[in-house]
């Protein structure tokens, strides 16, 4: 029902990195009480279950109600969520409302639209999963989301300071060691790339943990923050100063997805982080549970 799950001794470990994004400094040892934690992340067969016992209904499920956003046209009042499209050439990536489309009929049971399936996905990570869906499923499975701190401990495996949850060197040539996306993003991956994949599909790493680098981004239970100086206390501190008119908590997503490439996002390493808004799910983001002692 929920997989195997691997115990992470406790430890002292540096965590984050001041030689990449700005939100990932500073590096700095964290101690963190020794967990047990899924050996890969949910998948759609794990999360029919879920649903199959409970009835439970995701935020992407949900109808919306008209009186929540005055003046929408009604077309737009669909239940739905974010679905990745490759583009048809090159595009400027600054703009990725080039490649992320709002989609009516999009869910974990439709993951690229209303009439596609997860009939051939059954061991792929469940997506399209808000935070209080994720939420939901770990307090049914009796076990709960990981803190930052945890999930990254988790990810390297023992590697302190190690750039890639496999070590410093990047991915060579022939080497098939993460699902990210390798080719020319957003328009055109190389075969057997630019999708998710299914669980296990790559090496473990040193934890013998799968999918702790790309295939989906996983939620954690912090607040995120700017950088890694505090740790934010509510959900107030995680607003996006950016889009003051989205007063909508975030949190802290880990592990890159099979969207990350080298030239756009290479995120897909134990460090990275990124904020997600807890009430949007995306084509690319799943999670996995710990089991606390």
């Amino acid at each position: 029902m929920t997989g195997e799950l691997v115990w992470i001794p406790g430890q002292t470990a540096v965590l984050g990195s001041d030689s990449q994004y700005r939100e990932e400094a500073p590096a700095r040892p964290v101690a963190v009480d020794g967990f047990w934690i899924q050996t890969h992340p949910v998948t759609n067969a794990d999360f029919t279950q879920f649903v199959d016992a409970t009835g439970y209904l995701t935020v992407a499920e949900r109808p919306l109600d008209p009186a929540d956003y005055p003046g929408a046209p009604a077309e737009n009042l669909q239940p739905g969520s974010m679905v990745f499209r490759r583009t048809a050439g090159p595009v400027d990536l600054r703009h990725l409302s080039q490649w992320w489309t709002w989609t009516p009929g999009a869910s974990w049971r439709h993951p690229i639209g209303a009439n596609s399936s997860i009939a051939a996905r059954a061991e792929h990570p469940v997506v399209h999963v808000a935070y209080e869906d994720a939420e939901a499923y770990a307090l049914w499975a009796e076990l709960a989301l990981p803190t930052e701190a945890e999930w990254e401990t988790a990810a390297r495996g023992g590697r302190d300071r190690a750039t890639y949850t496999w070590g410093d060197e990047p991915e060579q040539p022939g080497q098939r060691l993460a699902n990210y996306w390798h080719g020319e993003f957003p328009w055109r991956p190389d075969p057997g790339y630019g999708r998710t994949s299914p669980v296990g599909g790559y090496p473990p790493n040193a934890y013998g943990l799968f999918d702790m680098a790309g295939n989906v981004w996983e939620w954690t239970c912090d607040f995120y923050g700017d950088d890694r100086t505090g740790d934010p206390c509510c959900e107030a501190d995680s607003y996006d100063s950016a889009q003051p008119q989205f007063p909508v908590a975030r949190k802290v997503i880990k592990g890159g997805s099979f969207l990350c490439a080298d030239n756009y996002c290479l995120r897909y390493r134990p460090a990275a982080r990124r904020p997600q808004m807890v009430d949007t799910g995306m084509s690319h983001i799943g999670f996995r549970c710990v089991k606390r002692t």
